[in-house]
């Protein structure tokens, strides 16, 4: 019996061009797999109501192609239940298309992960109710999150450019985190990351031994560097050898309170998000059906 397939394209993530995209499906598509629909969104949190209504509807697969936006959309929909994620990664950043190895062409996806790839189960988490993906944080990274959101030419140069932009005005706020109701920290870091996934996007690795399907998020503490040893720790973070300074302090936990000064705007998973003064960070272990390369 034939598998439902549901292709949900962002027409205008990532500013690379989709129009060639549904011919691409209908050319390459195993047809004695699958039976596949296609549609585009519309506007902003489109891609999350036709992901509740392909569960509803009781499709098998449902796919996000598009940015890191359109794939959060889609995934946090589909947390928990029986349906099978895929991506198709369209973005500028890409980060969990990376983190897993998916091919970063789309006819690649088609061929080896849609038509011959194996299910597997990977972790998300929550940050005060509200699920994510790849990775969460506060302090620095949140601000770059939210002028790299507005910002209408993305892409890595962008994202550097505002990273250069706003490092000397940044002034670090203190923070308590309590892992697992049990270790205490306190810190006044550059950015903290609950990290499920290894990196932002773009190859830039922020804990390169973090595991989507471990149970465990690594909490990345980051002290603002030196200005003088900006472009080391940069390379490291861009050759994932960031671990291997003192730039970065990681713990593993499944539980992280976290207690800050102010409410303050935090980045999940590239979007900056308002968020209280004190929250909750939580792994919710192997609650997303994926579709992965075989050899992964």
């Amino acid at each position: 019996m034939k598998e439902k397939i549901l292709f949900i394209v962002n027409p205008i993530s990532g500013h690379h061009d989709k129009s060639k995209f549904p011919a691409l499906v209908e050319e390459l598509i195993d047809k004695d797999k699958y039976d596949h629909t296609i549609t585009l969104t519309e506007y902003g949190g489109h891609a999350a109501e036709l992901t509740r209504q392909a569960i509803d509807n009781d499709y098998d697969v449902i796919v996000a192609v598009g940015g890191d936006g359109t794939i959060n959309e889609v995934a946090t929909n589909m947390i928990g239940a029986r349906q099978t994620f895929a991506i198709v990664p369209y973005g500028s950043g890409n980060g969990l298309a990376r983190h897993l190895h998916l091919p970063l062409k789309p006819e690649k996806v088609i061929t080896e992960v849609i038509n011959k790839g194996m299910q597997s189960k990977i972790d998300t988490a929550t940050m005060n109710g509200v699920p994510y993906i790849s990775i969460a944080g506060v302090g620095f990274d949140a601000i770059i999150a939210d002028h790299f959101a507005k910002d209408p030419n993305r892409g890595f140069k962008t994202y550097f450019k505002l990273i250069f932009e706003k490092f000397f005005r940044f002034k670090p706020q203190r923070y308590r985190l309590v892992l697992d109701d049990n270790e205490t920290l306190d810190c006044r870091p550059l950015f903290i990351s609950f990290a499920n996934s290894n990196q932002f996007g773009f190859n830039a690795t922020v804990s390169p031994s973090a595991s989507l399907n471990d149970g465990l998020l690594d909490v990345c503490i980051f002290k603002k560097p030196l200005l003088i040893n900006v472009p080391y720790i940069a390379i490291r973070l861009m050759t994932g050898k960031i671990d291997k300074t003192k730039a970065v302090e990681i713990h593993n936990a499944k539980k992280i309170n976290i207690i800050r000064e102010n409410e303050d705007i935090v980045n999940l998973d590239g979007e900056a998000v308002m968020m209280p003064k004190d929250f909750i960070v939580e792994i919710n272990p192997l609650s997303l059906n994926i579709l992965l390369p075989e050899k992964h």
